[in-house]
């Protein structure tokens, strides 16, 4: 099952899609952080945001660039991904990212993370309604995201996008033997 959560800066997508894992029930809850901590705030933020996730039973597994290579160590009952927007940034702009490839890179990482977990829950950022005009890197970037967040939508089982903290489901893939006795 793959749910991908979506929202604008602030928009509770974070907190809801830590909602929908801990409705998963009891079992291996694994969050793969993609924020590079750069200087000693960032430092302190990612230890203040795994003592929060400790208290919600879940692991913390770090991955900036790469996800194909991720071993989750065995089976995990739900995995949460937070955030796509900064592995596609990590994967065009570090030294090790996958640069031209970024897409592809991307695509085979979660379908990876697939083989590891029962439910994996993506959050994505919603950034292109702004309508500003950005630099030619910036533009590729934003390009290369919606490309990501448009494949992820396809493979998803379900597309939520979160407003104002209110999900809104725009996707959900309804079970085939349903349709089929309706």
């Amino acid at each position: 099952m793959l749910h991908v959560i979506t929202g604008g800066s602030g928009s509770g997508k974070s907190a809801y899609a830590e909602g929908l894992v801990q409705k998963t029930g009891p079992g291996r809850r694994i969050y793969i952080a993609t924020m590079i901590p750069y200087g000693e705030e960032g430092r302190q933020r990612v230890l203040r945001h795994r003592a929060l996730r400790r208290e919600k039973q879940f692991e913390t597994a770090e991955c900036y660039t790469d996800l194909a290579h991720l071993d989750l160590g065995g089976y995990a009952d739900a995995v949460l991904l937070e955030c796509m927007s900064n592995l596609v940034a990590n994967e065009m702009f570090e030294p090790d990212g996958a640069k031209a490839q970024t897409v592809e890179a991307v695509c085979r990482g979660v379908q990876r993370l697939q083989q590891q977990t029962g439910a994996l829950f993506i959050v994505t950022n919603e950034i292109f309604s702004d309508g500003i005009s950005y630099d030619a890197e910036t533009a590729l970037y934003l390009e290369q995201l919606g490309i990501v967040n448009q494949r992820l939508a396809q493979m998803a089982d379900t597309v939520t996008e979160v407003v104002c903290g209110i999900p809104n489901v725009v996707k959900e893939r309804k079970d085939e033997t349903v349709l089929e006795q309706s």
